[in-house]
């Protein structure tokens, strides 16, 4: 009796304690829960350093697990977006307008992204990659240690720690889509950019090409009558050049005194052209010249 009394009293005492490390838990999580569910934490929790890599998994905006349905996503937005809209009714955030904004426009985005069935998969899709990978990674260590021949316990078979590890590599994942998503935007951008600048220049090159040909017909007469004048110019040029090539050799007036030795009589003046010159002394010195 006293065994089965005492044993009664060690299994009464081992449920109550039981009950109230379930009750001291549950207490925990609604002072938890509570301390965040203020405007001013919310914000503050929305806008941290950083706060544009953290708030890529909706998930984490909303402070909601991935398998909650659609109507408990609706209901956490109307609890968020009121306490961190930043419209003048709300006094408390009339101070802070700018992150208020900010922790708002990422509670509106994260809740959109959800509606959207497509892009809520691809979500999923990322966090269940986070978690597949630390199972696979801790059952890789656990696998090296039962090699080596050491207890095969690992920090991770602690369910919070298993979630804190999950949570961080899928914050991961999300950054590194993120930054692959900035990359691809920013060389689209680039190259768009390099389009633009090849049509502005062929823009302008036929802009350029349309002005010279219409300056060039307006100046047609003008190069016309330039270049009649310039072969008008030439021709008269041409034939002075003609006349002065065809002027005959000048007279030269020269005196001979072969003619007194001739007729006996006193010299006279000749007046032959120099080319005669040579004939008339050929005839003279030569007898058989008549």
């Amino acid at each position: 009796m006293a065994a089965s009394g005492e044993s009664g009293t060690s299994g009464s005492g081992g449920s109550t304690e039981e009950a109230f490390m379930t009750f001291y838990s549950e207490v925990k999580q609604i002072e938890k829960r509570d301390s965040v569910l203020t405007s001013k934490n919310q914000i503050e929790r929305l806008t941290r350093p950083g706060s544009s890599y953290f708030n890529l998994n909706p998930f984490e905006v909303l402070q909601i697990d991935p398998e909650v349905t659609d109507e408990e996503i609706k209901k956490r937005f109307r609890q968020l977006s009121i306490l961190v809209h930043p419209c003048q009714d709300f006094c408390q955030n009339q101070d802070d307008a700018d992150r208020a904004q900010k922790a708002f426009e990422a509670v509106d985005k994260a809740y959109k992204l959800l509606l959207d069935q497509e892009q809520k998969k691809r979500v999923l899709d990322v966090i269940q990659a986070g978690k597949e990978y630390v199972e696979h990674t801790v059952k890789e260590r656990k696998k090296q240690l039962k090699k080596e021949g050491k207890p095969t316990i690992v920090e991770e078979d602690d369910s919070e720690l298993f979630k804190q590890a999950v949570y961080k590599q899928t914050m991961k994942l999300f950054a590194e889509l993120e930054i692959k998503r900035k990359e691809r935007e920013a060389k689209e951008m680039h190259e768009r950019k390099r389009q633009r600048e090849e049509e502005i220049e062929a823009q302008e090159k036929a802009k350029r090409e349309r002005e010279w040909q219409k300056n060039f017909e307006e100046s047609r007469d003008g190069r016309m009558d330039s270049w009649r004048n310039f072969q008008a110019n030439t021709k008269g040029k041409k034939d002075k050049k003609n006349r002065t090539f065809l002027r005959p050799p000048k007279v030269k007036m020269e005196q001979r005194e072969w003619s007194s030795q001739v007729t006996g009589t006193e010299p006279s003046p000749c007046y032959l052209p120099s080319c005669f010159e040579g004939l008339i002394l050929s005839s003279h010195f030569h007898p058989n010249i008549e």
